[in-house]
């Protein structure tokens, strides 16, 4: 059970009242809300924050001199401001606005890999990634004549670094590898595996988009050479991201899309780029998707990470013990250290029925590959049911939906 100061900073009438979604009904049943790890909900001053610059604030960025678009250019370059003190990033350009943890790991491909991949060099990616942090290392072997190649897991879904080591090579260009699967929830050493991989002078790439908003991220501490995550997860807005590169690569790296906003001069003859982090940030950005991210990360450090950290460890740590105690249940992803996620199968029942059933019930969870096909083949799984929390969750909604579950158990049996 949660230690008594944890159910007084984590209950309905503080943080979750922060949360409007989390008041309404789905089929007459309280929402009880388990999938976090597909998009997180928005605290009302997130809402506030992006309503605030629609009505008060909406103008263009960076190019205008009346107050309008002044105002917004200020509040535009503070959000980044707050994301590289969130990050512990050395310097403000190294934060470079995207779409989100796809659109980063896409521009790294390309620009990193046009710039420093070439035939027959090598990539590394693990067995738990994302498809997002499959397909365009994929891409980007197939256009360079380069190899993907792929560190093995163990049996309870962690790395396994004797195998990741023996991988290294003078051909190893990049690693791309996530920070916390979001399927298994493991939560990967990867301060160990960026020293292993710079003993090499290879480049690592971090898919953060599971941890940030779980785990304190320093990307200095971990010497990260890039490190992506998504806003939306973070309880902040859709479609805004976020890309961290050490500014010694960035300055290399062609920009992935040109046009207005990247440039120094262009005439018709020849174009010469804008500096960090402007190079990488073609178009108008999603400017109320920055403002609404910069007021999540202000939200969430005014509760504290470690404080998130600890009592959503404990809520799997539950969890976990009352799920196990099902028959005929079993839990995909044991590693030592997990996040707040737990994928599993009910033998001779498919994930969907048990989704659907859910529902019924006003539980919100998801069911599937949850886009890591590759990895439920190692498993020799179609799919699993899995549940994700977030600080707004609580013991008792635990509690609901395992009596739900029990309940869509002995209707499809």
């Amino acid at each position: 059970m949660l230690a008594e100061s944890k159910k007084n900073l984590f209950n309905h009438s503080t943080i979750r009242n922060d949360f409007p979604i989390l008041s309404r009904k789905v089929n007459n049943r309280p929402l009880i809300y388990l999938d976090s790890a597909a998009t997180a909900q928005k605290p009302q001053v997130v809402i506030d924050a992006v309503d605030n610059y629609y009505k008060f604030q909406n103008a263009n960025i960076h190019r205008g001199v009346h107050t309008l678009s002044q105002e917004i250019t200020i509040a535009y370059e503070e959000a980044r401001a707050t994301v590289k003190k969130h990050l512990n990033a050395a310097h403000a350009h190294e934060i470079i606005f995207t779409k989100g943890t796809t659109d980063s790991i896409n521009l790294v491909a390309y620009s990193f890999g046009k710039k420093y991949v070439n035939e027959g060099d090598e990539i590394l990616i693990s067995s738990m990634e994302h498809h997002s942090n499959i397909l365009p290392w994929q891409q980007l072997c197939d256009d360079k004549g380069a190899t993907l190649k792929v560190i093995p897991i163990n049996t309870e879904g962690e790395i396994d670094l004797k195998e990741f080591k023996i991988l290294l090579s003078a051909k190893t260009k990049i690693i791309a590898i996530t920070h916390v699967s979001n399927t298994l929830g493991t939560i990967n050493p990867i301060k160990e595996l960026i020293t292993l991989a710079h003993q090499q002078n290879i480049a690592v790439l971090i898919d953060g988009a599971q941890a940030v908003p779980h785990l304190l991220v320093d990307v200095v501490d971990l010497d990260a050479d890039f490190y992506c995550f998504s806003a939306h997860k973070l309880f902040g807005p859709t479609g805004v991201g976020v890309l961290y590169g050490k500014q010694k690569w960035l300055n290399e790296m062609p920009p992935y899309q040109t046009g207005g906003g990247v440039i120094k001069t262009v005439t018709f003859e020849k174009t010469t780029f804008a500096d960090l982090p402007l190079k990488f940030e073609a178009g108008t950005p999603h400017i109320s998707g920055a403002i609404g991210l910069a007021a999540a990360i202000n939200y969430v450090n005014a509760i504290g990470i470690n404080n998130i950290s600890e009592y959503e460890n404990e809520l799997q740590v539950y969890a976990t013990k009352r799920l196990s105690e099902i028959d005929g249940l079993r839990i995909i992803g044991t590693a030592a250290n997990k996040a707040a996620v737990i994928s599993f199968v009910v033998d001779g029942l498919h994930p969907f029925d048990i989704g659907v059933i859910l529902d019924k019930q006003g539980i919100a969870v998801r069911t599937g590959h949850h886009c890591t096909q590759p990895l439920w083949n190692i498993y020799g799984l179609q799919g699993t049911v899995r549940v994700s929390f977030a600080f707004y969750n609580t013991i008792e909604e635990i509690d609901s939906f395992i009596v739900a579950l029990k309940k869509a158990i002995k209707m499809l049996i």
